[in-house]
């Protein structure tokens, strides 16, 4: 039986200049993560109002490409245009969110994950009927986004802003602890505390072996020698009260059984052990997060990742946004009794949680 429904027209139409928006949005990542691969944005923050063959020549690129790619940057508001001069310029306000020298503020890095995701979006659609998960196997350059990613969080505020966060910590590294990165990815945070601190002992645990071989190719770069990788699932991390410092850095979501990860750092530890967990800063209840600005981004980053990647090893299926409420109360079954959350100005997307066992 049909139903006949009385349409709010001004509403409706209002939806459909929404959706337009929405697919204009949506080919516009594409475009602009096309942008950050080739460092057009780099280039053209540089250059003065240049033609498409001027910008294609500085690029080594080809014309006709450029010159598609900057008329899809124009009409999406990104580039402007001189029709008169027939001449392209990137604004300054628009550089600082678009180019590697902006560091955690590029969000045009950030598009790359779009189309890493849409890659795998024919298994994820499988899974709604079958269940399961999508491996982390089908994302083969999910490690590579990540490690730049994290570096560039971590070079903007780990030892200036985030370290310091733990009263007493730094004093306590520059003596000497022992410190683990659960899921260390390519290692650079750990590299870049070892380097800093070289009486304290690091090692970074990680499922990839691609990642533990880029973090142990970092070390020998750098010329560390106080750090350590292994290719370890951390559920069963087998060393209990060893370690003074352990970090997470939006790792734990991630965790098959991310409950029993975090009771197997709360044994790691030593007593008066801390650790700091960096994870995605949002609500647990659904409603709360309308109003975060990159909710849909996160949802659908959980969906077509951070999800199904946890239940193709018939895991929790926690996801992105697990939220605040949910992880301190996993921390505080986990046996973790004192919890402070903080935030740092560097890294909007991130809540760092400090938790320990004792006062």
């Amino acid at each position: 039986m049909t139903i006949q429904q009385s349409i709010d027209q001004a509403k409706s139409e209002a939806f459909a200049e929404h959706m337009l928006g929405v697919l204009n949005s949506a080919a516009l990542s594409l475009m602009i993560s096309i942008g950050q691969k080739t460092r057009l944005f780099d280039l053209m923050a540089g250059l003065p109002p240049s033609s498409s063959e001027q910008i294609a020549q500085a690029a080594g690129l080809q014309e006709r490409y450029v010159r598609e790619w900057l008329a899809a940057m124009v009409t999406g508001r990104i580039i402007e245009y001189d029709a008169a001069s027939g001449t392209y310029r990137l604004p300054a306000e628009h550089t600082a969110w678009l180019t590697r020298a902006a560091g955690p503020n590029n969000l045009a890095f950030q598009t790359q994950y779009i189309v890493l995701l849409a890659s795998v979006q024919d298994e994820v659609v499988e899974c709604f009927s079958k269940g399961g998960g999508v491996p982390y196997s089908s994302f083969p350059h999910f490690q590579r986004l990540m490690a730049e990613d994290s570096t560039q969080v971590v070079d903007a505020s780990l030892l200036q802003v985030t370290l310091p966060l733990i009263p007493g910590l730094v004093e306590r590294l520059q003596t000497g602890i022992d410190v683990a990165d659960i899921g260390c990815g390519g290692g650079h945070a750990i590299n870049v505390m070892a380097q800093a601190f070289p009486k304290s002992r690091f090692v970074g645990y990680d499922l990839s072996q691609e990642g533990i071989a880029a973090a142990q190719a970092e070390a020998r770069r750098l010329g560390v020698t106080n750090t350590r990788f292994e290719v370890q699932d951390v559920l069963h991390l087998d060393t209990p009260g060893h370690y003074d410092f352990i970090t997470a850095f939006d790792a734990i979501h991630d965790q098959a059984k991310p409950a029993e990860v975090l009771q197997a750092v709360a044994s790691a530890l030593r007593p008066a052990g801390v650790f700091l967990m960096v994870d995605i800063a949002a609500s647990s209840h659904l409603q709360e997060n309308i109003e975060h600005p990159l909710a849909p981004f996160l949802y659908t980053f959980s969906c077509n990742h951070c999800m199904t990647v946890s239940l193709a090893l018939n895991g929790a299926g926690l996801g992105t946004m697990w939220g605040e409420q949910k992880a301190r109360q996993m921390l505080n079954e986990a046996g973790f009794t004192q919890l402070e959350v903080k935030h740092v100005e560097a890294d909007f997307l991130n809540s760092y949680y400090i938790a320990s066992k004792s006062a």
